[in-house]
């Protein structure tokens, strides 16, 4: 077995004797032989090798102990005086480096691991310190980990080594550290959010406000869009929006026919049955003067729709011939009626007198289709056509009030009834129509109107500012750029057949010609007005028709829906012949 290299190349009489507790081998001197004759001066050596000067007594020589042992038993110097014991193999000794009797110690006085002489029997010899020491160019013992480095010693790369800090330690450092970033993050994401929340929170202000304004706006509840406001002031009356059809009720077994108005005006919300008298005057194709009632029978539901439009000034959509079968089973689909009667109505199909009525006169009743049909068409004797038209508009808003809201509802109830619906008018438009005015008569905002006319049929101041205005919208829709001129006739000259006269003239001159009535009182002068400035020419021209002079052309108040009224005096000769 080889010694571990040292890297010692010196001449002095070193022998390892063993290794440290850090690995590093230790040295010490070589003790001289003794001298058996003459040295080379031819003097007696007096001092054995291993003889000490400071000892007294008895001295033992020192024998070298060999570091390994081969085996065998080692062959004694030619300068030694006698034979010395056979080194123990080395590492047989303990820790201490105390010979153990029988267990490989150094002959009984071995060396520890400094190669100082162990603790055996008998004297121990001294030792002196240079004999123990470590030799020049010899790395001294290893310097404790934690001792501070010496700067006077040359290290190298390979003398060193990394030394991790303990996992417990980092990651307690690393908790911390994620401890204080999580917390800023924390708190900078509060901040965040209740950034959001504040932006958030003006958003809803901010829509609230644009939709409560939109709203009142479209209701026509802001200051200056109401239809109550004060005249000269900005009013919306004539530009709101209004959907309206005509429903004509046709009684199939007692004959006549009943009409009214459905006006859903969108802009204030507001939904509103608006009966027409069967005497309402209208104008047919013709030109000449008829009724309403006539007009259903005779001129059909194109026909009479137009001349409704050029009386009232109304844009209807469509029209809805309900006839009493299908009122019957309207009412039956949307769950019988309730409405407060105001008469007891006999059974049509009863025979005999003094039976029960069908319909009992009071509040809240309950009516089933048949009773429906009974009381919308039931007139007693001697009652005005507007009794029995009431009735028919107390039913249509008791229907409406239990017709669903909800569009395709609505259109499925229609489609159920399986008419055959004016070509102006389809099942889904007439769905879509009666779903909003029943959303309306759900809320209460829905009302009953009855269209006033005078005796003759023709319309009254009254008419003008409760129902055309108000509901209708005021004026009449403005005519077609190439539309003919509208002439309102009034007769104030005490003779009916001046109406007539005039009314042929006219059309015959292609105005159309509106029947105003006539006056309470004659009077001497006639007179002709126009509101549009745009009209004043046209308003002459209607003079030089009509024979009148020139002069008596005005601005100012017109009839209903006329772009020129005229009022017939007794300066108008029925015999004179047409002008122009």
């Amino acid at each position: 077995m080889n010694d571990r290299y040292d890297g010692y190349t010196g001449g002095d009489p070193y022998e390892l004797v063993g290794y440290d507790e850090f690995g590093q081998p230790v040295y010490r001197q070589v003790p001289q032989q003794p001298a058996q004759g003459y040295d080379g001066y031819g003097a007696q050596q007096q001092q054995g090798y291993g003889y000490d000067p400071y000892a007294t007594g008895t001295q033992e020589p020192v024998h070298p102990v060999q570091p390994y042992d081969t085996g065998q038993q080692q062959q004694a110097s030619p300068y030694d005086t006698g034979q010395q014991p056979s080194a123990q193999p080395y590492g047989s000794h303990d820790a201490y480096g105390t010979g153990a009797p029988g267990a490989g110690g150094l002959a009984g006085t071995g060396y520890d691991a400094y190669g100082r002489q162990g603790a055996g029997s008998g004297q121990q010899p001294r030792v002196v310190a240079e004999q123990t020491a470590y030799i020049p160019q010899q790395a001294g013992p290893q310097e404790d980990d934690d001792s501070p480095l010496r700067a006077d010693r040359d290290y190298r790369t390979e003398q060193f080594a990394f030394v991790e800090e303990p996992e417990a330690e980092s990651e307690d450092v690393i908790d911390w550290l994620k401890f204080t970033e999580n917390r800023t993050e924390r708190r900078e994401e509060a901040r965040r959010r209740a950034r959001g929340r504040v932006v958030a929170l003006v958003v809803v202000i901010a829509l609230v406000a644009v939709g409560g304004a939109g709203y009142l706006w479209y209701a026509g509840k802001l200051p200056g869009t109401s239809s109550d406001a004060e005249p000269g002031t900005s009013t919306a009356v004539t530009a709101q929006k209004r959907d309206v059809i005509v429903v004509h009720l046709h009684n199939t077994k007692g004959g006549g026919t009943s009409t009214a108005l459905l006006v859903d005006n969108t802009t204030t919300r507001q939904g509103t049955t608006v009966l027409l008298p069967n005497a309402l005057a209208l104008t047919d194709d013709d030109g000449s003067t008829t009724t309403l009632a006539k007009s259903v029978d005779s001129d059909g539901s194109s026909g009479t729709r137009d001349a409704v439009d050029t009386v009232l000034g109304t844009n209807i959509q469509g029209t809805w011939r309900l006839d009493t079968p299908y009122l019957n089973n309207l009412v039956e689909l949307v769950g019988n009626v309730d409405i407060t009667t105001n008469a007891d109505v006999p059974d049509p199909e009863s025979k005999k007198k003094g039976e029960a009525p069908l319909v009992k006169k009071g509040a809240d009743q309950t009516l089933s289709g048949k009773m429906a049909v009974a009381y919308a068409t039931y007139r007693a004797p001697g009652e005005a056509q507007n009794a029995q038209l009431e009735r028919f508009g107390q039913v249509m808003q008791g229907v409406l009030r239990k017709l669903s809201s909800d569009k395709q509802a609505a259109t499925t109830t229609v489609q159920t009834l399986a008419q055959i619906l004016d070509p102006s008018l389809t099942d889904q438009d007439l769905g879509a129509f009666l779903s909003k005015l029943a959303d309306l008569a759900k809320g209460g905002d829905y009302k009953t109107a009855l269209l006033p006319v005078q005796q003759d049929g023709t319309l009254g101041e009254s008419a003008s500012s409760s129902v055309i205005k108000d509901i209708l919208g005021g004026t009449a829709k403005s005519p077609d750029a190439d539309a003919a001129v509208r002439v309102g006739i009034k007769n104030a000259t005490g003779d009916k057949a001046a109406t007539g006269q005039a009314r042929v003239v006219l059309v015959n001159g292609g105005y159309t010609y509106l029947d105003a009535g006539s006056a309470g009182a004659a009077q001497s002068v006639s007179q002709i007005t126009y509101g549009d400035a745009a009209k004043k020419d046209d308003a002459v021209e209607v003079a030089k028709t009509l024979g009148l002079p020139t002069s008596t052309v005005k601005k100012g108040t017109v009839t209903n829906n006329a772009d020129v009224s005229v009022v017939l005096g007794q300066d108008y000769k029925v015999d004179t012949a047409p002008k122009g």
